[in-house]
């Protein structure tokens, strides 16, 4: 695990514009940049990075974060491929936690695994390029296939040389280890006799690197070029530390980005299929080597988009095989369309075929939901034969059954019915006997009684014994957790809105004006309020409020930040942007992001160029603060006094509930005045 140290190092080093530049281009707007959104297609800019507060924000579709959110985002990195990426970039040292020495060996394995790996790679590569079998067999063969040297070298493709113990040979005597080389499955060892003995796994064969999502290479596949009928036409590496088969998707590197981008992932079989789709100008394509699809491989994509194009040749027995992939998918809770191919046709022979617009324009036009597939294809077999129509009507419902969105399901039954000519009612009715066999399976068996839940039938967790906590209408302030949050909505608007003052103006001391009740009456016995000034830092002035109503936020997400920034005052009576920012949370991270970029949006509109002036919030920031203060009061009064009239409250009598109704009316009056709000 890398140390914190480090963490905070890459944190403080990064420079967020640096950073994105890579990626983004990006042109000077005031003290921020700003640039075209990666993450959608757009001709004006609306994407801004921060370099001050350190974050970006892209307004078009609502992401934003710091350095590491961004290359996760942007790169589909995981958190601690982020932070190496950024260490390794600003040549900042990792340290990792204690581990202890068999972690040690096994991360000193893997990562020794993936340097042969990528030694190999690298050798691969250069035997297509400089040695004469490589150019006359490996490299005739790409540019047989129609590929460029540009699409060769971006797919690192490469060739082994058709001899016994030339790559092995040649990575010994670079001082990599046999062992390494073995557990790769780059080299085989046979312990026959007293001698052992080593050759190349993939001899005689071109050279397809294969990928993890941040680019390192994993394994390889090889297909042997002679025509030995004993040898396998494909070869993959064996499964190791490094390399599942079932869990990487061939082209997932190169593919990640379009396929976030476009919200859809085109699924082919083979190594070819990609590159050339890739070459034709389709980039958001991935293949399953060869295997059945799993459910790793699914969930891959489903980190990318909920949108999955399977791409199927004229071959309809291999595609009966593959139904089952569907069914897969759709219990990820994602979507599913299949494209066939012309008779004769694969995806690889097909793009070479026509131009990079003819093959967008048959992939957009010719992808069919998977009824419409299912039908088509299995309809011919069942022809005019009852029994087969019903087994695949069996067959289809038993695939909607998987889709996890009721509402999908229903959506998919009634295309079913319209497709089949047969009633909805008996599709739902299939469905509903699927759905409780279903549920019997998986539902968990319980040796305990009914009896261990009695006296929680209403839910209410809360302590009726827990004593008044406010001085003055304690109850009106509290937030009663055994209520559905839906109904504390409102509260967000203000939860947020105190968040948004902390994180922006929570240092800051200024001078207040409070009220509290004198000692006069005027003619209607209203209590008239006493005006008092005072000094307080904003943090504080809002602290001691809160915690003088107990009042507790709705929001969860704003709830923890609360917490966390309340944490940082009791530590260092200071509150860190940077430390939120750069939260381990990326949720919270993102919230605290949008919140201290809303203002960079003036910036983006151009709003002073087009002479639109916005007012200064700094010029009164204790009226801010009071305002959200006395909103939130408000509404939870508004809420109390809602519980006592509906009896969502414990039963009182008449006259108590008409005085407590009275005196929080009152309360409300009070703070209308504040806020000089009309009643």
């Amino acid at each position: 695990m890398i140390n914190r140290s480090t963490i905070d190092k890459v944190f403080e080093t990064a420079r967020v514009e640096e950073v994105i530049g890579e990626f983004v281009q990006l042109k000077k707007s005031g003290s921020s940049f700003k640039g075209l959104s990666p993450f959608s297609e757009e001709r004006t800019p609306s994407f801004m990075v921060s370099p001050v507060k350190g974050i970006w924000k892209d307004f078009s579709t609502g992401k934003g974060g710091n350095s590491v959110s961004f290359l996760m985002e942007h790169e589909h990195y995981s958190y601690p491929e982020a932070i190496r990426y950024l260490a390794n970039k600003y040549n900042i040292e990792i340290e990792e936690t204690e581990q202890t020495d068999e972690q040690k060996q096994q991360a000193d394995e893997r990562e020794s695994m993936f340097m042969v790996s990528e030694y190999a790679r690298d050798y691969f590569k250069d035997i297509i390029h400089n040695n004469p079998q490589g150019k006359a067999i490996g490299l005739s063969y790409f540019k047989e296939r129609g590929f460029t040297d540009e699409i060769i070298d971006k797919f690192q493709l490469g060739y082994s040389l058709d001899e016994w113990e030339a790559f092995t040979t040649e990575a010994l005597n670079k001082g990599y280890n046999l062992k390494y080389l073995e557990s790769t499955g780059l080299s085989i060892v046979k312990n026959d006799g007293p001698r052992a003995k080593q050759f190349d796994r993939f001899k005689g064969r071109v050279m397809f690197p294969i990928h993890s999502m941040s680019g390192r290479v994993l394994g390889f596949g090889g297909r042997i070029l002679s025509n030995d009928k004993k040898a396998a036409k494909y070869l993959n590496s064996p499964d190791s530390d490094i390399y599942h088969k079932s869990n990487i998707l061939y082209g997932i590197y190169y593919a990640k980005q379009t396929i976030s981008k476009e919200d859809n992932c085109f699924l082919v079989e083979g190594y070819t299929d990609v590159i050339q789709f890739y070459q034709s100008g389709v980039h958001n394509v991935v293949a399953s080597s060869g295997t059945a699809l799993t459910e790793q491989q699914i969930r891959l994509i489903n980190r990318l988009t909920k949108n999955i194009t399977i791409l199927f040749d004229g071959d309809a027995a291999g595609i009966r095989a593959s139904l089952r992939g569907i069914d897969l998918i759709l219990e990820q809770g994602m979507n599913v369309k299949v494209l066939m191919f012309p008779d004769g046709e694969d995806p690889d022979s097909f793009a070479k075929k026509v131009s990079s617009e003819e093959l967008k324009e048959y992939l957009n036009n010719n992808a069919q939901d998977f009824i419409n597939f299912k039908v088509s294809l299995l309809m011919e077999d069942a022809k005019n034969d009852p029994v087969k129509k019903a087994g695949l009507i069996r067959d289809i419902v038993i695939s909607i059954s998987k889709i996890p969105d009721r509402i999908q399901q229903e959506v998919y039954l009634q295309e079913c019915s319209k497709i089949m000519d047969i009633s909805e009612s008996v599709l739902f009715s299939e469905l509903a006997q699927l759905n409780n066999k279903q549920q019997r399976s998986t539902k968990p068996k319980s040796s305990f009684s009914g009896q261990q839940n009695r006296g929680s039938i209403s839910g209410n967790t809360q302590d009726p014994n827990q004593p008044p906590i406010d001085a003055l209408y304690p109850e009106a302030f509290q937030v009663h957790k055994n209520k559905p949050i839906e109904k504390f909505n409102e509260l967000s608007k203000y939860e947020k809105e105190i968040i948004k003052i902390l994180l922006l103006y929570g240092n800051n001391e200024v001078d207040f004006v409070d009220f509290i009740a004198g000692d006069e009456v005027d003619d209607e016995e209203v209590q008239l309020l006493k005006k008092i000034e005072f000094t307080n830092v904003i943090s504080k002035e809002i602290y001691l409020n809160l915690q003088q109503d107990e009042i507790e936020f709705t929001d969860e997400k704003f709830r923890q930040i609360y917490f966390d920034i309340i944490h940082q005052l009791n530590q260092n009576e200071t509150i860190s942007i940077d430390t939120l920012v750069n939260h381990t949370n990326m949720e919270v991270a993102n919230i605290v992001t949008n919140i201290l970029m809303e203002d960079e949006k003036h910036t983006i509109s151009d709003w002073s160029r087009k002479e639109i002036v916005v007012k200064s919030k700094e010029s009164n920031l204790s009226k801010m603060v009071l305002d959200a203060i006395y909103n939130l009061r408000r509404i939870l009064i508004d809420q109390k006094i809602k519980s006592i009239i509906s009896g969502e409250d414990e039963v009182i009598e008449r006259e108590q509930m008409l005085e407590q109704i009275m005196n929080y009316t009152s309360l409300k009056k009070q703070l209308a005045e504040r806020l000089n709000r009309v009643i």
